[in-house]
């Protein structure tokens, strides 16, 4: 590595520790509006949800909406267990949609 790539690397990490430590350095100081706390609650299932379900409609790159997807059937588990049980919702959510997405792939394809 040449010294203006390693010049380069310090040079982004410290753009991007400072952007992030600014605004959580501020975060204390300013009230948001309430609508706008209410808002960003729902910003990380929005996240996941649009990262997700691309993988789980269009597993092959086209879409794929039949009783083959393995993918929809462990996706849908995985949202009911973490319905059903509030604690400990995350790893019931991971163990139930892989439990189910590897028996559907076992029973059916």
């Amino acid at each position: 590595m040449s010294g203006q790539e390693v010049l380069m690397l310090a040079g982004m990490t410290a753009v991007t520790f400072l952007i992030r430590y600014i605004l959580l350095a501020l975060a204390d100081r300013f009230q948001m509006p309430d609508l706008m706390e209410r808002a960003l609650y729902y910003v990380p299932p929005a996240v996941l949800t649009a990262i997700i379900m691309p993988s789980v409609l269009l597993p092959e790159g086209s879409w794929d909406i039949s009783w083959q997807n393995a993918y929809i059937f462990g996706s849908l588990a995985a949202l009911t267990a973490g319905s059903l049980w509030r604690k400990h919702t995350l790893m019931a959510s991971i163990a139930s949609g892989l439990f189910v997405f590897f028996l559907w792939r076992f029973l059916f394809i």
